[in-house]
Formats: C-alpha cells, sequence, structure tokens
C-alpha cells in the first residue's frame, strides 16, 4: 500500500510564498494565526492523517459499509477514528468562535482538507458534509436554530448532511416531489424520499441533522417553490440532547465503485418535523451556500487522491527495477535501473507534479479570496474576492476533480500491471476519484454555469477578477529575459482564453446550443490558463533560489515542464471552441 506522507514544505510554499499568506494576519479576526501557529495545525494535522486515517483507506474500502433494519455500521475503527478526530478538535478548526469554534482561515483548513482526502476519502465525507451544513445553518438558520444545533454540530457530537436529489429527479431540482405541510406550531411535516445522500445515516455521531429541500404546497412551481428545512434524526430535548426519534429513516444504502466506506443512503422522510431554514421558497439560495461550499470540497478531494496516487507512482518508479536506460545504465551495481530513468515514466510523474502543485497553489488563491470576503472590512475588497470565488467554483470542482481522475489513472500506468491489483492500493484511488466527476453538480453541468452564469454576470464583472491580474502580471513581466520561458506561454494562453469568451459569449445570445457545447472546453481553457498564471508565479518566486536549493530548482523545472507540455492544449481548445458545434448538433436523436 502506498504510504502517505503529508507534502508540508510544499503547502507551506503555497500558501506562504505564492499566496502571501501573511496578508490574511492583519485582518481583523486572523491577528493570532501567525505562522508559528498555523505550521503547529499543520503538523499535527499530519500526523492524524498519516498515522490514524490512512491506515484505515484500504480496511475501510475492502469492508464498506453495513446496513441492517435501518441501521448502517461504519467499517471497523471508523468510530474510534473520528473519536479522535472530534476530541482533537479538527470538526471545529474553521466554525464561528461563538459556537465554539477556532475561527481558523479558510486557507489553513482547505490544506487540513487536502491531507484529509489524501490519506482517506471515504472518512473526510463525514465531517465535510457536516461543514456544509454548518455553512448554510449559519448563514440562513434563525439564532433559536444555530443556538439549538450549531454548537454540537461545530463540536462534532452531531453532524450534518445535504439531501437534494430524488429518484426521478437530479439536477433538475424544480421536478422535485417531496413536500412539506405547515402546522400550527411553526414547525412543518415533511414525506418524500432523497437518494445519493452521504453520510445519511451511520454510527459516528449522536444525531444526523438533515438539511432537506421540500415544497410548501400551493407554493410556485419549479425551483421557485423549493424551501429547506432543517431535519434532524432525533428531535432534541427540553436539555438539547437528542430526544423523540423522528419519521427519517434510511431505506438503503447504495452498492458503490468507489468511497465504500462512506455510506451513500435511501432516506425516507414520513411525516417527519422540520423547520424552515431562510424564508419559504427561497430555499435555493440558502441551498446553494451549502452545495458551493461542497462543490469547492470536492475540487480538494480531486486534488487530494491526485497527491496520493502521485506519492505511490513516485515511490514505485525509484524502487522498480526494469530494462536500462536510453543513454546507458544509471545504476551498474543493480540488475536493471529503476523505471523512474525512463521518458515516459517521468512525463507521468511530471504531468500529475505539474497539475497538483498549479491545483494547489489555485486553491490557496480561491481560499485567500474567501478569507477575505469573510474578514476584510473594505465592502470593496469583499465584493471582488466574492466575486473570484463565484467565478472560479465551477472551475474548481470540474478541473481538480477531471485531474484528480486523470492523475490517479497515471498513477495505475506508472505501476503498470502491478497498479491493476488492489493490494497496492493505487486502484482504489481511481475508483474514489470517479465519483468526484459526478456529485455536487455533474462537470458538464459546472461548464454551463461558468458561461451561463459566471460570464455573464454584472456584464463581466466575474470575470475581471481573473483576468485583470493575469493581464496585469504578464504587462508587468512580459520584457523580462529570465521569465520570457514562462510569461510568453502564459501570454499567448491568455490570449486565446480572450478570444474564446468573445466567441462563446456571442454564441450564448445567438446559437444556445454551440455555446453549451463548447462550455467543457471553454472550462478546461480557462484552467489551463489560470494554471499557467499560478507556475509562472512559483517560477518567479523560485528562479532566484533555484541553483543553490533543489526544492525550487524542481519547482522551476516543473514550471518549463508544464508551459512546454501540458499548456499547448490550449490551443487544440480554442480551435475546437471557434469551430462550433455545428455537426454535434446536426446529428439526428434517431440516429443514436
Amino acid at each position: 500500500m502506498p504510504a502517505y506522507k503529508a507534502p508540508l514544505r510544499d503547502m507551506r510554499y503555497a500558501l506562504y510564498d505564492v499566496m502571501g499568506y501573511d496578508d490574511l494576519t492583519k485582518l481583523p479576526g486572523y491577528e493570532d494565526f501567525d505562522r508559528d501557529t498555523v505550521d503547529a495545525v499543520l503538523e499535527e494535522a499530519a500526523k492524524l492523517c498519516e498515522e490514524v486515517l490512512a491506515p484505515l483507506n484500504s480496511s475501510g474500502d475492502a469492508e464498506g459499509c453495513h446496513y441492517e433494519n435501518g441501521v448502517v455500521r461504519t467499517p471497523k475503527g471508523f468510530k474510534e477514528a473520528y473519536d479522535t478526530f472530534r476530541d482533537g478538535g479538527w470538526t471545529s478548526l474553521a466554525c464561528a468562535p461563538q459556537y465554539g469554534g477556532q475561527g481558523m482561515p479558510v486557507s489553513v483548513n482547505a490544506l487540513v482538507e487536502e491531507m484529509i482526502c489524501s490519506s482517506n476519502l471515504s472518512f473526510g465525507m463525514y465531517p465535510g458534509l457536516s461543514h456544509g451544513a454548518y455553512k448554510a445553518l449559519h448563514a440562513f438558520g434563525s439564532k433559536d436554530l444555530q443556538d439549538a444545533y450549531l454548537p454540537k454540530m461545530v463540536d462534532g457530537t452531531w453532524s450534518g448532511t445535504m439531501c437534494m436529489t430524488e429518484p426521478h429527479c437530479g439536477t433538475d431540482l424544480g421536478q422535485m416531489r417531496t413536500k412539506a405541510v405547515p402546522q400550527e406550531d411553526g414547525s412543518f411535516r415533511l414525506t418524500g424520499t432523497k437518494i445519493f445522500i452521504s453520510a445519511g445515516e451511520h454510527d459516528l455521531t449522536e444525531n444526523i441533522v438533515h438539511l432537506v429541500l421540500a415544497k410548501i404546497p400551493g407554493g410556485p412551481k419549479g425551483t421557485k417553490g423549493v424551501s429547506l428545512f432543517l431535519v434532524p434524526k432525533f428531535l432534541p430535548d427540553a436539555q438539547g440532547r437528542p430526544g423523540e426519534r423522528n419519521g427519517v429513516r434510511c431505506g438503503s444504502i447504495e452498492h458503490k465503485m468507489g468511497i465504500k466506506a462512506s455510506s451513500t443512503c435511501v432516506m425516507n422522510f414520513d411525516d417527519a418535523k422540520g423547520f424552515l431554514v431562510g424564508e419559504e421558497h427561497k430555499g435555493m439560495k440558502a441551498m446553494f451556500t451549502m452545495m458551493n461550499t461542497a462543490r469547492l470540497g470536492v475540487g480538494v478531494q480531486g486534488l487530494g487522491l491526485a497527491e496520493a496516487s502521485y506519492q505511490g507512482a513516485v515511490a514505485y518508479a525509484k524502487d522498480r527495477l526494469q530494462g536500462r536506460a536510453l543513454s546507458g545504465a544509471k545504476f551498474l551495481e543493480k540488475a536493471a535501473d529503476p523505471i523512474i530513468v525512463h521518458p515516459d515514466v517521468r512525463r507521468m510523474l511530471l504531468t500529475q507534479r505539474a497539475y497538483i502543485e498549479g491545483c494547489r497553489a489555485l486553491g490557496m488563491w480561491t481560499a485567500k479570496s474567501i478569507d477575505t470576503y469573510r474578514m476584510h472590512p473594505d465592502p470593496a475588497e469583499r465584493t471582488k474576492a466574492d466575486d473570484f470565488v463565484a467565478v472560479i467554483t465551477p472551475v474548481i470542482k470540474a478541473f481538480f476533480t477531471d485531474m484528480g481522475f486523470e492523475a490517479t489513472n497515471i498513477g495505475v500506468q506508472v505501476f503498470g500491471g502491478h497498479g491493476y491489483i488492489r493490494d497496492n492500493g493505487m486502484e482504489q484511488f481511481v475508483r474514489d476519484a470517479r465519483i468526484t466527476q459526478i456529485y455536487e453538480g455533474a462537470n458538464g453541468i459546472q461548464g454551463l454555469d461558468l458561461i451561463g452564469r459566471k460570464m455573464a454576470a454584472h456584464a463581466g464583472r466575474y470575470l475581471r477578477t481573473v483576468f485583470h491580474p493575469i493581464s496585469e502580471y504578464v504587462e508587468a513581466n512580459k520584457a523580462k529575459p529570465e521569465l520570457a520561458d514562462f510569461v510568453g506561454p502564459l501570454q499567448k494562453a491568455f490570449g486565446r482564453l480572450q478570444q474564446a469568451t468573445m466567441h462563446v459569449a456571442r454564441a450564448s445570445m445567438a446559437r444556445p446550443d454551440e455555446a453549451g457545447a463548447a462550455s467543457t472546453d471553454y472550462l478546461r481553457l480557462f484552467a489551463l490558463t489560470v494554471l499557467a498564471f499560478m507556475w509562472a508565479r512559483m517560477a518567479e518566486i523560485s528562479l532566484p533560489h533555484a541553483d543553490s536549493d533543489p526544492f525550487h530548482k524542481a519547482k522551476v523545472m516543473t514550471a518549463r515542464f508544464y508551459m512546454e507540455r501540458l499548456l499547448p492544449q490550449t490551443g487544440a481548445l480554442f480551435s475546437t471552441i471557434s469551430a462550433g458545434s455545428k455537426t454535434m448538433m446536426a446529428f439526428e436523436e434517431a440516429a443514436f
């Protein structure tokens, strides 16, 4: 099995050097989170993930969850690991101090999340869903609901879920049938069935708080009639402890391709007592708070799995002996050279590395923007940060998870036949990564969100938060000869992105099918260009130290690889976008 080791130096580099973390310590509420404090948190998180969570990853996958008569048991060791996780305060890391949280910057919490996803994604699903539910309730719940539920969710005694999808509808939530009937005491009675509910039932916490989308009879049709409700598994008694069992039951759990230690449930609500979160018929706004948190979290899942696969592939490539280097034997004392000397193996490893480190840097830019939105005293800075997060969320969800699946597949390929064998652990990363491209909005939907909602919003205001920093960077650095190998390719890719943006924007108004057909390619072009921006900045940071420090030399070499081998994809993507989709959309349905 691959032995996971948290990449702490790479993480600190992305946080401190690339994104300038120290700026955050100047914001009100973040003054106490200096580098010493953050380093201590990251080091303790690394120990937890390496020593407690990672050893359960393979065994949890092999055993899976157990369902019997509505009761779900997690695999052996998960309950004890969760108790350790909760007792260590990890559920409260990025939560508000007023409810018992530690108030840690999102930028730090994102790195902890990455470690958890690398070491044991199935385990991470349980607290991950809870944090999304916490955020929705914190943003939209009444004070009574917040006071009753948030302290228990923050300390991890209670967990949370997000209940949207129904058997007959996925993303089209306007078709949902779950109903919520008003009661005289101000509560509601919910009846309906939800499917694909991650962590819907389990044995890790004493209560589970479901956030459920439902329709109040007589409300508007479609998504305009959707409301959000809090439905606990157990109704709290007068002392705030789990009391009467509510009318919510797990009907079954899914038998899945991956994340087998995470319970994916069919949840039946039978006259279950619930409480309105936010306003009637405004549930989608509240749910999108949770959903967007989940989309960013799923992007981190793709990154975490890619990192775990990369570590396993590198270790194997250094150890596996096969053939001799094309330029002559490198290890004469051995029967053969390790496969890391072979060009194609190096190509695969560098592809993994270039994507992973570029995505981590972009993730830090996004997390810092969330922190700025949360804490900055200047409303203009908060708006700009929020705009950036809005436009980059679908990019992170789709590209990070596509990259995660690609990178984990590369990891199997490096292992060759041994990668296909379960005992070596690499194939689990592929299976676990596959779901990340699907849930929280399939990746094709993320492309539609980018071009349909984010591109046109406020006359392109969202896009400017990405385009302006890239343009300013190119202008400031294009004449510097030491950066020519990095800024030149970035400038060319950025030009393609700008032209593609104009093309898709025009098509959206006159030829919507063509714009829709271009959406996935456009999102990837967008992501590859932003990653080029990240790598140009990393090259600029590391160049002065490259001759004396192997760490920085590796950063510069990886930046060169990205610009030379991966960024040229933008040319083909631009050509495809520009060509339109006449053949695709002219294809008759009957011909399928």
